[in-house]
């Protein structure tokens, strides 16, 4: 059976709909699955609760999802350089539950492994150890975290073969791989897609066995959050 789709809106068809809980890789706008949010955005679905590094911009990203309120519960380790995340959060409309970035990354990491929970130092004595179970491992106090629930998983690649191996490029690697491990479903946009076999085995970031469905965006626009330019002396 194929995994590949003609578009993001067929990918997502008889897969998103109301209540779910999607994970989104990227962090700010750096590999974030665009064409895929869109397409999430376009289908009116309602009350998501995503999980992601951050949510983008406010017209980019998921930072278009909360300007249509489809989400109602964000789980996020950085809320910056997006004034309605802010503006949602401070009013009350929007349930945001804050995760450190490394224990965000192992509970996507450990959902993939099968491993329902695990115990870390971070968080300790703050208030991300509220209500969880503290336990004491060589003089040392641990939270348990549990690994987050994950329906679909939206990740965006570099390369995929036909049956799913995929390739991330640079920084844009970032969460996608523990995004797309954690997913009941996960669906990859990718820039370039090529036949079986063309790709290397040992060039292989993540197997083909965690990707249900892919879409080819052969010209993504790549946005920048700042632009920041060096000035130079006497201009």
């Amino acid at each position: 059976m194929s995994k590949i789709y003609q578009n993001a809106t067929a990918a997502l068809d008889g897969v998103i709909k109301d209540d779910l809980t999607i994970a989104v890789g990227g962090f700010g706008l750096c590999g974030i699955p665009d064409q895929l949010i869109t397409a999430v955005r376009e289908s009116g679905v309602k009350d998501l609760t995503c999980i992601s590094n951050n949510a983008g911009l406010d017209d980019y990203g998921l930072g278009m999802l909360l300007k249509t309120r489809q989400i109602k519960k964000m789980i996020a380790s950085y809320i910056g350089d997006n004034q309605e995340f802010e503006r949602q959060l401070l009013t009350g409309e929007l349930d945001v539950e804050l995760t450190p970035q490394g224990t965000l990354a192992e509970k996507l990491r450990a959902a993939g492994a099968g491993i329902p929970a695990f115990y870390t130092r971070t968080g300790v004595g703050t208030v991300i150890a509220d209500q969880k179970e503290i336990r004491e491992f060589n003089g040392q106090e641990y939270l348990l975290e549990q690994s987050f629930q994950v329906d679909v998983a939206l990740v965006k690649a570099y390369k995929a073969d036909k049956a799913g191996n995929l390739v991330f490029r640079k920084t844009a690697r970032n969460f996608n791989p523990d995004c797309a491990v954690a997913g009941k479903t996960t669906i990859v946009e990718v820039e370039q897609l090529v036949e079986i076999g063309e790709i290397d085995p040992d060039d292989v970031h993540l197997p083909g066995i965690y990707v249900q469905r892919i879409i080819h965006v052969p010209n993504p626009v790549k946005r920048m959050e700042q632009v920041k330019l060096k000035q130079q002396a006497g201009a």
